[in-house]
């Protein structure tokens, strides 16, 4: 079991090697709670887990050194291997899923690493991590489940308390479960009292299942826009230590992760990838008790791909009630379409699209339907919005 002694040693061997980003006030996340962000987003690569990737490479001896590394990596891991193993000289080699951001995948590579693209998802990269480790002879890397990895990312726990010795929650990402085992374990030795919860999503909940099973679960699939922890199967170090220290496991929607995207781009003008702002949107959307509470989420990661960023800014803004889009059964004459368009206006809305149709899809027989895209403010506004309608006689369907 992980000893607060490694994450020392761990603290020291990083010294000067990595950043440290201080935490940065965001009192617009949940006005119910006194929130903070550790923007390990901010961090050399983009993520946390160059930590544990450097302290890992540390402690490998001159032949392991010499034979190289190899690791898996939904891409964050990746870069933090590859560049860690370049700063030292040393050859690596990265299995990373076929289908990771090609962002991470070109940043691997920039980062010195040989990369070899394997079919499926971060769990089939593993295997294939794996054998190429037995037929070549390399040190194998592992992401979250191994000692001095753990450790690397537990140094973040002891930075938060130094910034903020009166923390009283901190909210952690989980995928395979390594950065909250290592914070964990720093904080709640260090002070017991300190509440840690930790967030996975909807669509890949391996530790969520595992703890409420008391045993570790593989799940069939994943599925979510956070690439970063779509893990099939937490590690046997990280359950045994979350099992041990963390209070609570939630899950979000990937309807919320985006919200928190677009929350931390326009509260904060942060970049944050699905799997980093997980612990962001776990406080906005009220899924851990932290109302009133001196509260840090830990921003993991920033590296998300910008092909996909337009998508998941269009996902947030219904999410957040910031558009709305309304379909309307109307009789086909002059004016309805003016009716409509007033009765938005005065209540605020500002329409971006209309869509006029005369269709079967409409009750009557001379009747028409016409959606409408709107931007709106929130979703009491959204409120005000159809109650206007509904109180000029209009029809919304479903």
């Amino acid at each position: 079991m992980l000893e607060l002694s490694e994450i020392y040693k761990a603290a020291h061997a990083l010294k000067g090697i990595i950043r440290q980003p201080l935490m940065i006030a965001a009192p617009l996340v949940n006005p119910e709670s006194e929130v903070y962000l550790k923007p390990e987003n901010l961090q050399f690569t983009g993520s946390f887990k160059l930590r544990g990737a450097c302290y890992k490479i540390s402690q490998l001896s001159d032949e392991e050194k010499q034979r190289g590394v190899i690791a898996c990596s939904a891409g964050n891991h990746a870069q933090g291997v590859a560049l860690a193993a370049t700063k030292s000289g040393i050859k690596s080699l990265i299995c990373l899923p076929a289908g990771a951001p090609i962002s991470k995948v070109e940043a691997t590579k920039r980062y010195g690493a040989e990369v070899c693209l394997v079919p499926g998802v971060y769990d089939d990269a593993y295997q294939k991590a794996l054998q190429l480790r037995d037929e070549k002879g390399y040190t194998f890397v592992h992401p979250f489940d191994d000692e001095s990895v753990i450790a690397g990312q537990g140094t973040i726990g002891l930075e938060i308390l130094d910034e903020m010795p009166d923390v009283e929650a901190v909210v952690v990402p989980v995928g395979g479960g390594g950065l909250i085992s290592g914070v964990a374990c720093a904080i709640k030795s260090l002070n017991p009292t300190v509440k840690i919860y930790g967030v996975q999503a909807a669509g890949a909940p391996s530790m969520v299942e595992s703890l409420n099973q008391k045993h570790i679960e593989r799940l069939p699939s994943v599925s979510t826009i956070a690439d970063g922890i779509a893990v099939k199967e937490p590690g046997v170090n990280t359950f045994e230590l979350c099992q041990r220290y963390v209070d609570e496991i939630v899950t979000v929607s990937d309807d919320e992760i985006a919200a928190a995207i677009l929350a931390l781009i326009e509260q904060q003008k942060m970049v944050a990838e699905g799997a980093g702002a997980v612990s962001v949107a776990a406080v906005m959307f009220n899924k851990v008790p932290v109302k009133g509470k001196k509260t840090v989420c830990l921003v993991s990661g920033g590296n998300i791909d910008v092909t996909i960023l337009s998508r998941v800014i269009t996902r947030g803004l219904s999410k957040s009630g910031r558009t709305f889009a309304i379909t309307i059964d109307l009789y086909d004459q002059p004016g309805q379409l003016s009716g409509v368009c007033n009765i938005i206006a005065e209540l605020g809305g500002n329409i971006v699209s209309v869509t006029h149709e005369r269709t079967s899809a409409s009750a009557q027989v001379n009747g028409c339907t016409l959606r409408v895209v709107m931007e709106t403010r929130n979703q009491d506004h959204i409120e005000q919005i159809r109650e206007g309608l509904l109180k000029a006689g209009y029809d919304l369907l479903p």
